[in-house]
């Protein structure tokens, strides 16, 4: 991703689109998710995938600021460049690793890795030998997820059998919720109880884990008890509810926000075809902004004629096939429109906003998915308030 620290933006070149990021809201929603838990319970804001397309250096910095104790990601490349800006918090490698070479570099950047079969621990402790190094582990039970992790009914077996392996020290057991977001919680609550059910069993054989955690973004928000030692937190920390039902149980600010400018103005007659295939054609005399920004930036293909696009604070709808680089929108109704003006394609503009909920439901994905999907060429412009980017991209 391209990342341009707030005091570069006044020497930015005129952009043809870019996402803003406000680190005041995310930091505003790092202190709202601690304000839920218990003084000694941490928060691991989770930053994996380009902290969720957002910027992983800078969100980490903001999330650790705020209150956020840990830090999650899902590849070592991932945490090494957080070492590299000079990060020192612990890492929770969310990913699984099986390569010497990973391993090694595990080591030499104290990053925390997942462990989640007896092999793949051998594998760790023989690799870290060679070196004389220890590392600090997770131990991932799977209790429902069906993804990564040994399974709860073997936990006893699987700590015991680290236990006894040179070179690996337990940091925590953990797993993770399948169904935390649903309305319906019976699996939410079964498993909760296979992993207390482990634990226990952990326990009756003198093994005290020195951390546990289950709760991602909403089961942070369903309730006190799954807070255990650690949350995960990913979605919520940039102001997006993991379902509609969680609104109430905190005020979270979106961090991001999609922008990008008009490129040309033309006037088509009425029964004029609009982009590629033509699946929109005018009924009548309508004016046509195309706009700097296509599916090759993030932009669903599948939003081709379902969404709106916001233009001096008014909605207008896009119309026809959004194409790699473009997109077009009518803007019959707001009467003379120049190129390089600012079109929000998700935030706000005046007292309208577009919420990234709006394209995930219209597409029937999820709001993860728009997240991580705006492409590396988009600048991420960062600041503490987006009034001030508001001053520099104008």
């Amino acid at each position: 991703m391209t990342h341009i620290p707030d005091q570069r933006l006044e020497a930015l070149p005129r952009q043809r689109a870019w996402v803003e990021i406000d680190l005041g809201a995310l930091a505003h929603n790092v202190t709202q998710l601690r304000g839920l838990l218990e003084p000694t319970t941490d928060l691991l804001a989770v930053v994996k995938a380009d902290a969720y397309g957002h910027g992983a250096i800078g969100v980490a910095q903001t999330a650790l600021q705020a209150g956020a104790t840990w830090l999650g990601v899902a590849t070592v490349t991932e945490g090494i460049e957080l070492r590299r800006a000079g990060i020192n918090a612990p890492i929770l490698l969310l990913g699984a690793v099986h390569t010497p070479p990973e391993i090694q570099a595990i080591a030499q950047w104290q990053i925390q890795p997942t462990l989640c079969t007896p092999k793949q621990a051998l594998l760790f402790s023989e690799t870290l030998a060679d070196g004389g190094r220890s590392v600090s582990v997770h131990l991932k039970l799977d209790t429902g997820m069906a993804r990564l992790g040994a399974p709860w009914t073997e936990a006893v077996e699987f700590v015991q059998w680290v236990q006894h392996l040179p070179h690996l020290k337990i940091a925590s057991v953990y797993s993770h919720f399948a169904t935390a977001d649903e309305l319906d919680q019976t699996m939410l609550w079964e498993q909760k109880r296979r992993f207390d059910q482990a634990i226990a069993a952990l326990q009756h054989q003198g093994i005290t884990p020195p951390r546990l955690h289950l709760a991602n973004s909403a089961a942070t928000l369903v309730d006190p008890s799954l807070h255990y030692d650690m949350v995960r937190t990913g979605l919520a920390i940039y102001g997006l509810y993991p379902a509609p039902h969680f609104q109430d149980k905190v005020n979270l600010r979106p961090v991001l926000q999609v922008k990008a400018r008009i490129s040309q103005v033309r006037t088509i007659e009425a029964g004029m075809g609009v982009s590629y295939g033509h699946r929109f054609v005018a009924q009548m005399p309508t004016q046509v902004a195309t706009v700097a920004i296509g599916y090759a930036d993030g932009v669903p293909r599948l939003l081709s004629n379902q969404m709106a696009v916001l233009i001096r604070g008014q909605k207008v709808p896009q119309i026809g096939t959004v194409t790699m680089d473009q997109l077009m929108v009518d803007v019959s109704s707001l009467g003379s429109v120049e190129p390089g003006e600012v079109v929000t394609l998700l935030g706000r503009s005046g007292s309208l906003v577009i919420p990234v909920e709006d394209w995930s439901t219209a597409i029937g994905t999820i709001p993860w998915e728009i997240l991580c999907g705006f492409k590396h060429r988009l600048p991420r412009l960062t600041s503490p308030s987006n009034n001030a980017l508001e001053r520099h991209v104008s």
